[in-house]
């Protein structure tokens, strides 16, 4: 590689979290505290000595893939969900998943460095927007010196967007495992579906921690159906 034109990278390691499809998934980082994930290294890369200094940190970047949407080709323009999807920006101003090398860039809490017997170091994070299984190419810490910009601005997309009243069902809620219940309803606050779709009779699947969550929206308000393995 002298020209320094090709350079290949591998995962480091893997999230391992509570959505096992895009559906739901957080749209940042961060808008959603109570989501918890870990993050669990490659057998090559299990090394605490790599991690010595990291639990000084209270937050870490991740870059990862958009593995669940990788495509041929690219296409200059997007339609930003914050747009209803009917307008198209750059994709180099926005964060869409369909990028010339699909990566994302996430800020997220460190809550611990664990020590696993079979897995080696784990990173418990919180507010990640990652599914279950998308590999993480590099870790570093966020330097809040440096990071942190509060003049600066959001373009099209200037705050985090409206929040969604949560109501269950009768029975619902008690089929959400507690520790699992904050973070179901932080991610349905903020209204998972396409801005396309508003049928307040339609319902809506999303696979959460092992079961299927259905609910529907009326309104300003998303109404919990069931929860069923």
């Amino acid at each position: 590689m002298p020209d320094g034109t090709d350079y290949t990278i591998r995962p480091i390691a893997r999230i391992r979290s509570d959505l096992p499809t895009k559906f739901g998934i957080p749209r940042q980082a961060g808008l959603v505290e109570e989501l918890e994930a870990a993050v669990v290294f490659e057998p090559e890369f299990r090394s605490a000595d790599a991690l010595r200094g990291l639990e000084g940190f209270s937050h870490i970047w991740l870059i990862w893939q958009f593995s669940g949407a990788l495509r041929e080709g690219w296409s200059p323009t997007v339609r930003p969900p914050r747009l209803g999807g009917n307008a198209r920006m750059g994709v180099f101003a926005t964060r869409s998943p369909f990028r010339p090398n699909a990566l994302g860039l996430s800020c997220v809490r460190l809550l611990a460095v664990e020590k696993d017997a079979a897995l080696g170091p784990v990173l418990r994070v919180a507010g990640a927007d990652l599914m279950d299984g998308t590999p993480v190419y590099d870790i570093k810490p966020y330097l809040p010196y440096a990071d942190c910009r509060p003049e600066a601005t959001g373009g099209f997309a200037p705050d985090a967007g409206r929040t969604l009243r949560v109501e269950y069902a009768e029975g619902a809620a008690e089929k959400i495992p507690a520790d699992k219940r904050a973070a179901l309803t932080g991610l349905l606050a903020r209204d998972p579906r396409p801005p396309y779709q508003n049928d307040p009779a339609r319902v809506y699947v999303l696979p959460f921690a092992g079961r299927e969550v259905r609910f529907r929206v009326e309104g300003e308000t998303v109404i919990v159906l069931s929860a069923a393995p």
